[in-house]
C-alpha cells in the first residue's frame, strides 16, 4: 500500500475539505469526477462539470473529468437496490461510481479512495447499512476513507497501515454544515459550490418524465436525456413527444439539438415557442402541437401559422381551439 489516492471530487463543499484533510496528512491526490446530465448544480460557471477543475486547481491536483455514460442508463432503468422517493438509485448510482473508481485507482496506481460522504447527511446513501452495504458491493472493503465521519467507523486499511493518522481524521455526523465551513476558514477554501447539491432524479416532475421516456422509449440515448432538462414536455401519442421552449435560450438549445427524422417547429407571424416533436408528425400530432404553440404564444384568431422542418421546409395553417396544456403535459 503507497501513499497515493483517489479523491472523489464533485467541487461541492464536502468534496474539497475530504481531499485537503487527507492532503494535510501528506499523501499524493489525484481527483475524479463524474459528470451527469442529472446533475441540479448546472448553471453558469459554478456548474458541476465547472466547478469540480476549478477545485482541483485550488487543490493543486490533477483532475480526471469522466461521463456517467449509457451503462449508467442500464443501472437507472432496473436498479437493484431501487429508487428514492422519485427515480433516483442512490445506493446503485453509488456503487457504480466507486466502481469506477477502483478502476481509475489501478490505472494510476493508487491505494485508496477518498469520498467527502457524511455519515446521516443523506437519508438514502449515508445511512449507516447503506454504507457498508455500497463498501462491499464496489470492491473497496477497507479501501474508502471517509475523512468528515472517518471516527464513526471501524479504522480503514490505510490508517491500519499507518499512512494515515486516525487521529487527525474527524466525527461529523447529520445535516448540519457548521463544522465544515469552520474548516472551510481554516483553509482558506474558495472555489466550491453547490453545497447541497443534489440530483434531478429526486425531483417528483423530473423523474414523471424520465418514467415516461422509459415506458415509449426502445432505445433511449444521452440526447433524449438532455432534452428531459429542456423546456414543457407534452404526450401527443403514445410514440409521439413534443418538446417546447421557454424562453430564447430554450428555444436555441432545441434548434441546436434537432436534427431528422426528428421536426423541428417555428411559429410564422406570431411570437411564440420553438417546438422538437420527436418521430412521427402527421394532421392530428401537427394540429395540436400548433395549437399549443399558439395557446403560449397568446395567438388570438380563428387560425394559427407555423413551420416545420424534418429535412423538408414547410408551412401549416391550422383552426385555433381550446386546449387543455395540462391534459397531455408530463
Amino acid at each position: 500500500m503507497n501513499r497515493k489516492a483517489v479523491s472523489l471530487l464533485s467541487g461541492g463543499l464536502d468534496s474539497i475539505l475530504a481531499t485537503k484533510l487527507i492532503m494535510e496528512q501528506g499523501i499524493e491526490v489525484e481527483a475524479l469526477h463524474f459528470t451527469s446530465v442529472f446533475c441540479t448544480c448546472t448553471k453558469g460557471d459554478r456548474g458541476c462539470g465547472m466547478q469540480a477543475p476549478r477545485t482541483a486547481r485550488e487543490l493543486g491536483i490533477k483532475i480526471t473529468v469522466r461521463m456517467k455514460g449509457l451503462d449508467y442508463l442500464e443501472i437507472l432503468k432496473k436498479p437493484r437496490h431501487g429508487y428514492g422517493r422519485g427515480m433516483n438509485p442512490c445506493i446503485d448510482c453509488r456503487i457504480y461510481t466507486l466502481k469506477k473508481a477502483r478502476e481509475f485507482m489501478d490505472e494510476i496506481g493508487a491505494s485508496f479512495v477518498i469520498t467527502g460522504e457524511v455519515l446521516g447527511q443523506r437519508p438514502m446513501s449515508q445511512r449507516r447499512d447503506a454504507i457498508k452495504r455500497i463498501e462491499e458491493e464496489s470492491g473497496l472493503h477497507g479501501l474508502i476513507v471517509r475523512p468528515l465521519s472517518a471516527k464513526h467507523f471501524p479504522p480503514t486499511e490505510p490508517e491500519k497501515a499507518g499512512i494515515l493518522d486516525r487521529e487527525k481524521l474527524l466525527d461529523i455526523e447529520g445535516r448540519s454544515r457548521k463544522r465544515q465551513y469552520e474548516l472551510v476558514e481554516n483553509f482558506h477554501l474558495t472555489e466550491f459550490g453547490c453545497p447541497a447539491g443534489g440530483c434531478l432524479l429526486t425531483d417528483p416532475v423530473f423523474a414523471g418524465r424520465v418514467k415516461d421516456l422509459f415506458a415509449q422509449a426502445a432505445d433511449v440515448t444521452m440526447k433524449d436525456l438532455t432534452l428531459l432538462r429542456i423546456g414543457r414536455h407534452f404526450r401527443l401519442s403514445a410514440d409521439v413527444k413534443l418538446v417546447l421552449g421557454r424562453n430564447r435560450g430554450e428555444n436555441d438549445r432545441l434548434a441546436s439539438l434537432w436534427s431528422p427524422p426528428d421536426t423541428i417547429l417555428r411559429p410564422h407571424g406570431f411570437k411564440g415557442p420553438t417546438g422538437l416533436v420527436r418521430t412521427g408528425l402527421d394532421a392530428r400530432v401537427l394540429g395540436e402541437a400548433a395549437n399549443l404553440m399558439a395557446f403560449y404564444g397568446k395567438v388570438s384568431g380563428p387560425e394559427v401559422t407555423i413551420e416545420s422542418d424534418n429535412g423538408t421546409h414547410l408551412c401549416h395553417t391550422v383552426p385555433t381551439k381550446l386546449i387543455d396544456p395540462e391534459g397531455s403535459a408530463i
